[in-house]
């Protein structure tokens, strides 16, 4: 356990709507205190495209005047939120990093899970920095420029929800919304040092559809799994513009943290079986929480899961997406886009339909075999990312011989393929003090179950790790 913060934006937003309820603190000086640590995280790491303090001030009053009535609009009425840059807001330009998107707009609708929060008093602090159109696993765009570590800004933030991560580690608000496609909210989570869940396919409602398809997923980017949970329980709520959504969850993800992890069946895989270079201190730290679930009583078998790395089949899926992503565009404007961008959408539209069709098949054989895994396996337990950040603006770490983000970061996108819930939360820092990651898969529709045993993590203090140099923050 570690002690308790007293800065309000460090406070969870649990601790803040129950610091609200009792009257402690009000919303107005939450947020302005929030709106402080976001403009010095602007400052030091370019995780925000825009920071609306004015509107977020007026929600935070409108906020101050319902809990004072004791009538809150819902669960987390007055709690600061970002948004990544790819997901819709009402009133506020969706840039996606890209220079050929038109900020005029108009811009009349928010997207699913921002429409939740909004009904339940959540106050908006902002929009958080992406690669373009979401398309790499760092954060860096042709529109936005280079978002950096908030351990170290000389370093990579992770990505594609990298601005989102970086902003929640720097106290700009406890809960962001972030996108994954193959990592996107868990692979920048590892690399600042917060918890992210990609929770199974359909439980949280999209729109607009993404042009990556069933790859894509939204999910809630915070600084611990209760806070995910009851985010959770908000940005779940059915809308009919997702028509594949799975609807109302079973149960309340809140209560589901207070269940045990003593007898669950815990596969440990240190590199999925493939010939990974995990970096000592990585293994090392991830070895370290499987020990911690051990010692709660959860039954370990260090195993791997029998898969083979599916990466070709996702390039088919992802590239296809990216050249669908820009199919609209004209020479001019695709002069614009980030050369990494062009190169995969060229790629991309290379594919024929039986290409495409062979990559399914692909997926589905590697559902049927996780499918098959979790009938023996309650979770599954790899690290997030087998390495630590390194320098931002770049693709791949220097010397890697990567030539795609994918190559860096193989234990994340194979479960978009499978659409289980995946999560990541911190296990450690290495030597330069930077956040490492511990990834727990569930099978399909085992969020609850996901969050129970990370949110064990977390109170056996597992996560407690540094918080980011005070020179990256406000005081």
């Amino acid at each position: 356990m570690t002690t308790e913060p007293t800065h309000l934006a460090d406070l969870s937003a649990t601790r803040l709507t129950a610091g609200y309820a009792a009257g402690e603190f009000s919303p107005v000086e939450a947020v302005r205190a929030v709106l402080e640590r976001a403009e010095a995280a602007q400052a030091a790491t370019n995780c925000f495209t825009r920071i609306d303090a004015d509107e977020a001030l007026s929600g935070a009053k409108e906020s101050a005047e319902r809990w004072r009535a004791k009538e809150p609009a819902g669960p987390v009425d007055g709690v600061p939120v970002t948004v990544k840059d790819l997901i819709l807001t009402r009133g506020t330009p969706t840039l996606r990093g890209s220079r050929t998107v038109r900020a005029e707009g108009p811009w009349e609708e928010d997207a699913p899970s921002v429409a939740r929060l909004r009904e339940a008093g959540a106050v908006f602090v902002g929009k958080t920095t992406t690669p373009e159109f979401g398309w790499k696993g760092v954060t860096d765009s042709p529109r936005h420029g280079v978002t950096g570590n908030p351990y170290d800004p000389a370093r990579t933030a992770g990505g594609s929800s990298g601005g989102s991560a970086a902003a929640v580690a720097l106290g700009a608000g406890p809960l962001s919304l972030g996108t994954d496609g193959g990592g996107s909210v868990r692979i920048p989570a590892s690399f600042c040092g917060i918890f992210a869940l990609k929770a199974t396919y359909g439980r949280v409602p999209l729109y607009p559809a993404s042009p990556f398809g069933t790859l894509a997923h939204v999910g809630p980017m915070t600084r611990d799994a209760a806070d995910a949970a009851l985010m959770m329980e908000v940005i779940c709520g059915a809308d009919w513009r997702d028509w594949s959504q799975l609807g109302p969850a079973a149960g309340s993800f809140r209560e589901a943290l207070a269940g045990t992890v003593s007898g669950l069946r815990v596969a440990f895989s240190p590199s999925l079986g493939w010939d990974v270079p995990v970096a000592p201190e990585v293994a090392e730290a991830v070895r370290s929480a499987v020990d911690t679930l051990a010692g709660l009583g959860a039954v370990v078998e260090e195993i791997d899961p029998g898969i083979t790395d599916p990466v070709e089949a996702f390039h088919t899926l992802w590239f296809s997406g990216a050249a669908r992503v820009v199919q609209h565009l004209d020479d001019a404007d695709r002069a614009l886009l980030d050369p990494g961008l062009r190169e995969i959408c060229e790629q991309g539209a290379r594919y024929s339909a039986l290409d495409y069709l062979a990559a399914v098949d692909t997926r589905m054989a590697l559902g049927q075999a996780m499918g098959r895994f979790h009938s023996a396996y309650d979770l599954l337990v790899t690290p997030t990312v087998p390495i630590t950040a390194f320098e931002a603006g770049a693709e791949v770490p220097a010397g890697s011989g990567h030539t795609r983000w994918t190559g860096w970061t193989p234990f994340t996108y194979p479960f978009n393929l499978t659409q289980q819930p995946a999560a990541s939360l911190p296990c450690g820092v290495d030597a330069d003090g930077l956040p490492i990651g511990v990834q727990l898969v569930g099978a399909r529709h085992a969020d609850a179950l996901v969050l129970r045993a990370a949110h064990a993590l977390y109170e056996a203090g597992t996560a407690a790790i540094p918080a980011p140099p005070a020179a990256w923050g406000a005081p």
